[in-house]
């Protein structure tokens, strides 16, 4: 029997810790329903008997204390709630126990959030990672050495798991559950609690936010230049005599400030206005790439999926309900 013991970190929130819970025990349903045995024993662990989550509003009552726990198979960290420097912080007590579980043998899930706590641990350290798409700027750069993919819904490296933003969690949850119980318990699980199984990548919801908080006032002025003009044809040249700065200097102190190149983050506020047009016009597909200064209809298509997963005409069907004429 494979001992899962979910985490109930102070600020956790209730949600993924939750329907973590559900899923994993109903996988023993599932079993005991054939006549067989359960394969996973499913407890919750933490620093205190009670836990306050989802910012007081309610209390988990733990099963048991990590102290008390010598050795488990799998945990699960799940999502995190307010700050997360400060959330880390109030939870300090259980990064040498994770640690020390992993040395031991142990695997560990990050879902969402929880991604900030387990890369607190420095396991994560030139490994790839998964957290919500809207924390992507704050994790980047309180962890530089992890490898951010904002993109993926799942990772899995060397018994380190994570998941992508918000209800990915439950992405997580089938993959694990697939692993240790196999394909037909997965889909069954996934049947039950309506889940799309084998979702890979959150870009269709991710939305672009410039990262400004940072000190360098050059780089804010160069942004807003970006973001004002985005359908105008702007090169770093441009930028650069805009700013009196060498194009060397200036892609350095961009790409520090905002984890993004200056063509990065060009072609991301040009995708995310197109994404607008999509979602909130009948416009056809030429019409909103020439609004956001694009004139090649293949560079346009590859950059707008290689940003959002989805072709322009796939981006559209999904997020207007009125769609138009492509």
């Amino acid at each position: 029997m494979k001992h899962i013991s979910i985490l109930v970190p102070k600020g956790a929130i209730l949600g993924s810790l939750e329907g973590s819970r559900q899923l994993l025990t109903q996988v023993n349903e599932f079993f005991k329903a054939r006549g067989e045995t359960p394969i996973f024993k499913v407890q919750l662990i933490g620093l205190s008997n009670a836990t306050p989550v989802s910012g007081g509003l309610f209390t988990v009552n733990t099963e048991i204390l990590i102290d008390d726990v010598k050795k488990t198979d799998l945990i699960i960290i799940p999502a995190l709630d307010g700050d997360l420097n400060q959330a880390i912080e109030n939870n300090q007590e259980l990064i040498p126990w994770l640690i020390n579980q992993y040395k031991k043998g142990a695997e560990i899930a990050s879902l969402c959030l929880g991604a900030f706590l387990l890369a607190s641990t420095g396991l994560l350290n030139g490994k790839s990672c998964a957290t919500h798409w809207m924390a992507g700027n704050q994790f980047k750069t309180m962890f530089p050495d992890v490898n951010l993919v904002t993109e993926k819904i799942i990772t899995d490296e060397h018994g380190l798991y994570s998941s992508g933003g918000a209800f990915s969690y439950m992405n997580l949850i089938l993959y694990l559950i697939e692993k240790y119980a196999g394909r037909e318990m997965a889909i069954l699980s996934a049947k039950v609690f309506a889940i799309e199984i084998d979702r890979t990548t959150q870009s269709p919801f991710i939305m672009f936010q410039g990262q400004k908080e940072h000190e360098d006032d050059a780089i804010k002025k160069a942004q807003e230049f970006i973001e004002h003009n985005f359908h105008e044809r702007i090169t770093v040249d441009d930028l650069a005599s805009m700013l009196a700065m060498g194009r060397r200097s200036l892609e350095r102190r961009f790409k520090k400030a905002t984890c993004n190149t200056v063509i990065e983050y060009i072609q991301r506020v040009k995708i995310e206005a197109a994404k607008k047009g999509f979602e909130t016009s009948l416009k056809n597909i030429n019409e909103v790439m020439y609004e956001v200064g694009y004139s090649d209809t293949k560079a346009f298509r590859s950059t707008f999926k290689k940003f959002t997963g989805l072709s322009p005409i796939d981006y559209r069907n999904k997020y207007n309900k009125e769609k138009a004429i492509a």
